[in-house]
């Protein structure tokens, strides 16, 4: 049979010396009793990669002045703690750490380990690099993360590393697109801890702490659904009851002659402080609980000792008419008890919505770190969108080579980390976000080398180095400033043709400048003044002071299209209607933007303005945004000014509102949306610190719901001062309206609509009516949580300055609602720019002998509603391959079930055979079997396909995986 048949099924010959004797998953578990009140400990380290330390420095456990932590120590003692007693139990969640640590092991440690796994005494929970955030993360970046710690799972362990169940206990709010993307991995569960003190309050007391998520409610449906458990107190262990290096509690002393006996005293108190509260929370006789915490178990020995003392002393007993059975346990197992009790069948309410915003109390709402940090979130989108870049490169060239696959890692994994819940969210030390920034943009440096490689075997260009300019966003690139003539190279990584506007930084606008596309016409161009405040952009260090920009039109799905750039000895003509109308005009009101519909005129009025910090008790911080009640909110200016500039391609405002805030309006010729590009900072540090908004209000008539994307995948209603499954008490009316914005929000009503987009995830909402805000840039006076530092971001000995963007596109008709999102992934997935030498050819020459336009699809293959979401080399002969129908049902009629014949769909290589997956790619499709709790019925299983069968269906929001094998 072909190579991808047998492909999963390798992974495990490095297991075969103990398959015979494995005894992992719900096999392994420890027998429960159906008279008893079943105690389920769960022996667990919370290993965050990189807080307060930076993900070297906890592995390592270096800088111990600072914090306490290292997890190589975790790992080598829970080992050997394990390997004393085979009762004990212990999970691991974060792949992205077990891997730094299994490579450097030698190979009798490797054994001990995978004994251990085999017999279930270790077990890998979730399974992802790191423990994603919810709220800030794309959910592609969420799904590639979670696919390389399962492949390494996979590839070590085989099926006993296989992860069955989620561990999210530590992320600051839950998002609905986790649920559906761990249902869809194959997770028969998913256990959580933070959601709001008044939901949590309810929940507590009438058995509701577990229950059936659905995570696609309108699309995807029971396929969705998910056994959901809500931890009881935090994840730490009960009081009383931690006895790692860093606990102060006593330890458990059983000797009846002992002056220090405890025992006695120790489990009454568990019972009457934690068991008994906890049991008006969950419908079965099984209790978790959870004995660990941030990165415990450097001193295994001592914690599992006590623990063993703990079981030996409650199991069999009967303490006030309740008999105990307590056990070494895992989530998974917990979970196997638990259905087995209930009979499969969970009464509860659905769940169809989401857990933010997350409140801790009445005046903490965790909604600040949706905007924390806002460079390093544009930064993680910009790394992304280069690591599709990369993965489709490396694919249509056959970069598979072990050099190859290393490069590529180093930034997949750089990126797998910055997911983790302290690091995309912005929640970190300062040292920290360097340090992540380090470790993306070693990895983009990596992938540059395969790309270049790539571009020259596309373009038949030898010895030709294709680079990137990093610094485009504040107009800054070395070719473009110092070079006369070169080739630019846009790369698109979606599955269908884009068009896109180019912006070029040059240093003077005197000469003719002229852009040939591939067919050898001359473009239009037209040169535009940088903006003066970014022209003193802290750290900029270029001599442009003019883009040029020009059109690129219909640049190939997955594939590229070359442009000849040519600086003449020719003045450029000077043409009138490209220079500025007004020199800084002021005004009382910031711009409009107007849009003429068949019912009228729709308007957008931009605005920006600040909130002054809370400070005292209950301060903003990094994590939690609260303005002071007694402030108002502020304009950055009263009176802005701008200077308008006209041309044959884009129309640009560039307005001025105070020393440290200013943003550009512009509109390009024939687009159907207007760019609102922000630059803000460095910020003023002042005694509450600010909190900067843009606002935009219309006078659309619509109601109080807003819809704002869910990871930018499906939507989510929004209404104020509201929440779908409880009777909200306002506390914090502006922070407590705030909502997580990866993509974009969308305001309807029956016949219009405007939908709102970011270019990096975002924290806002709608706090008064026909106005939504984005919060944009952040400091704080305080620290919160641990953290110990203050958000006061340096760069450049000051503040740190961010530039974004913001994308005002009217809806309202289907085609437009489509628009949108189309939109929106050309924003999350940019046609990437390269530079590459013209080598001192002519563009007649240079277009004989190169390649200047590649298409790595049959866009006519392609329905319009379906993306390609992964295209990434596998092994040496197989592409791991996702399509996604990214259309909903309730988004449009036009757009519904679809179907792909990819047989030919690929222009650089055959499909010879594919054979499908879990969301994941680390089972096969049809060896899922989740455990699902009763509702109505069994949810449909579909066939999966043969493997000679290329028509792949895709209902509306569906992704499907394959694993292919082709032939170039």
């Amino acid at each position: 049979m072909v190579q991808v048949k047998i492909l999963l099924a390798l992974v495990a010959i490095v297991v075969l010396a103990y398959e015979a004797e494995a005894e992992c998953g719900y096999q392994s578990c420890h027998e429960t009793k159906d008279d008893h009140l079943n105690i389920h400990l769960i022996p667990h380290t919370h290993d965050d990669l990189g807080w307060i330390k930076t993900y070297e420095q906890l592995y390592y456990g270096s800088h111990d002045n600072v914090y306490r932590a290292g997890v190589q120590y975790i790992l080598r003692n829970v080992v050997k703690a394990l390997q004393e007693n085979k009762d004990r139990r212990f999970i691991y969640v974060e792949t992205g750490f077990f891997w730094k640590w299994w490579v450097n092991q030698d190979e009798d440690t490797r054994d001990q380990v995978r004994e251990l796994v085999n017999n279930g005494q270790l077990e890998f929970i979730s399974g992802g690099w790191s423990m994603n955030d919810e709220a800030t993360t794309y959910y592609q970046t969420v799904i590639d993360q979670m696919t390389w710690g399962m492949r390494r799972l996979n590839d070590t362990f085989g099926e006993c590393g296989r992860p069955k169940v989620a561990w999210q206990i530590d992320p600051f709010g839950h998002s609905r697109e986790m649920a559906s993307i761990f249902s869809q991995i194959g997770f028969d569960a998913f256990f959580l801890n933070r959601i709001d003190y008044q939901d949590k309050d309810i929940r507590n007391n009438n058995k509701g702490l577990e229950f059936i998520w659905r995570g696609s409610p309108d699309n995807l449906g029971e396929s969705t659904d998910i056994f959901t458990n809500i931890l009881f107190r935090h994840y730490s262990a009960p009081g009383g009851l931690c006895f790692d290096e860093n606990c102060s509690d006593e330890p458990i002393i059983d000797d009846p002659d002992s002056p220090e006996y405890n025992v006695e005293q120790k489990i009454n108190d568990f019972i009457n402080n934690w068991i008994n509260p906890a049991k008006a929370g969950y419908p079965s006789n099984n209790l978790l609980v959870t004995m660990g915490d941030d990165f415990q178990y450097e001193n295994a020995v001592k914690n599992f000792l006590n623990m063993d003392k703990l079981i030996s002393n409650m199991n069999g007993k009967e303490i006030d008419g309740v008999k105990y059975n307590v056990i070494y346990s895992t989530p998974s197992c917990y979970l196997n008890a638990v259905y087995k009790s209930l009979n499969g069948t969970l009464k509860s309410d659905l769940k169809t919505d989401d857990f933010f915003p997350y409140g801790s109390s009445a005046s903490q709402y965790w909604t600040g770190y949706f905007s924390s940090r806002p460079t390093g979130k544009g930064y993680g989108r910009f790394s992304n969108n280069f690591m599709q870049v990369c993965k489709q490169l490396a694919v249509f060239t056959n970069a598979t080579s072990e050099d190859d696959f290393t490069k590529i890692n180093t930034l997949r994994e750089a990126l797998g980390v910055f997911q983790h819940h302290d690091a995309m969210t912005g929640t970190e030390r300062e040292d920290v976000a360097h340090d992540y920034i380090r470790l993306l943009h070693k990895g983009i440096t990596q992938c540059e080398e395969v790309t270049s490689q790539a571009l020259s075997k596309l373009a038949n260009v030898d010895d030709t180095t294709f680079t990137t300019c990093h610094y485009l966003n504040i107009s800054q690139c070395d070719v473009t400033e110092n070079q006369d003539n070169f080739i630019i190279t846009l790369y698109n990584p979606l599955g269908k043709s884009v068009t896109k506007f180019v912006r070029l930084p040059i240093v003077e606008d005197t000469n003719e400048i002229i852009i040939t596309d591939p067919e050898g016409n001359q473009l239009t161009t037209q040169i535009l003044p940088v903006h003066e405040a970014v022209l003193t952009t802290p750290g900029r260090d270029s001599k442009a002071k003019f883009d040029l920009v020009f059109e690129a039109e219909n640049i190939p799905p997955l594939g590229y299209k070359s442009f000849y750039y040519q600086k003449t000895e020719k003045a450029r003509p000077k043409y009138h209607d490209e220079y500025q109308i007004n020199d800084w005009t002021k005004t009382t009101h910031g711009p409009k933007i107007v849009k003429k519909t068949e019912d009228g005129i729709i308007s957008v009025a931009v605005e920006f303005l600040y909130y002054s910090g809370a400070i005292g008790d209950n301060p903003s911080s990094n994590y939690i945004f609260r303005p002071d009640p007694d402030i108002p909110i502020q304009a950055l200016s009263d009176s802005p000014s701008y200077t308008a500039y006209t041309g044959p391609l884009v129309t640009e405002y560039h307005w001025k509102l105070n020393d440290w805030g200013s943003f550009v309006t512009r509109n390009y010729s024939g687009s159907k949306y207007v760019e609102v590009n922000y630059l803000i900072g460095p910020l003023p540090y002042d005694e509450h610190g600010v909190e900067v908004i843009a606002r935009f209000t219309t006078d659309l008539e619509y109601d109080d719901k807003i819809y704002t994307d869910v990871n930018g995948r499906e939507i989510i209603e929004r209404v104020r001062d509201f929440r779908p499954t409880w009777n909200f008490t306002v506390t914090e009316p502006e922070s407590g309206n705030y909502f997580p914005i990866v993509t974009g929000v969308t305001l309807k009503n029956d016949t219009a609509g405007i939908a709102l987009l970011t270019d990096r995830a975002q924290g806002g909402g709608s706090v008064s009516y026909q106005n939504v805000e984005f919060m944009i840039h952040r400091n704080t006076i305080k620290d919160c949580c641990g953290v110990g530092q203050a958000l006061n971001e340096q760069a450049y000995d000051t503040g740190v300055v961010t530039r974004g963007t913001h994308y005002v596109l009217y809806t309202g008709l289907e085609e437009n609602d489509l628009t949108a999102k189309e939109l929106s992934q050309q924003v999350y997935l940019n046609s990437w720019t390269f530079f590459s030498s013209s080598n001192d050819q002519s563009f007649e020459d240079y277009s004989k002998s190169h390649v200047m336009q590649f298409s790595g699809v049959n866009e006519k293959s392609l329905p319009r509603n379906v993306h390609i979401l992964t295209v990434e080399p596998w092994s040496s002969t197989t592409v791991l391959l996702r399509l996604e129908n990214f259309v909903g049902k309730e988004e449009t009629d036009n757009y519904g079930s679809s179907t792909v014949n990819i047989e030919e769909l690929f222009t650089a290589f055959k499909i010879v055979s594919l054979r499908e997956t879990n969301l994941s790619a680390n089972q096969w499709s049809e060896e899922v079997q989740r455990m699902m709790f009763n509702r109505n019925g069994p949810a449909e299983v579909k066939e999966p396909l043969k493997d000679d069968d290329f028509d792949i269906a895709l209902d509306p929001l569906q992704i499907r995986t394959f694993v292919v094998e082709i032939s170039y």
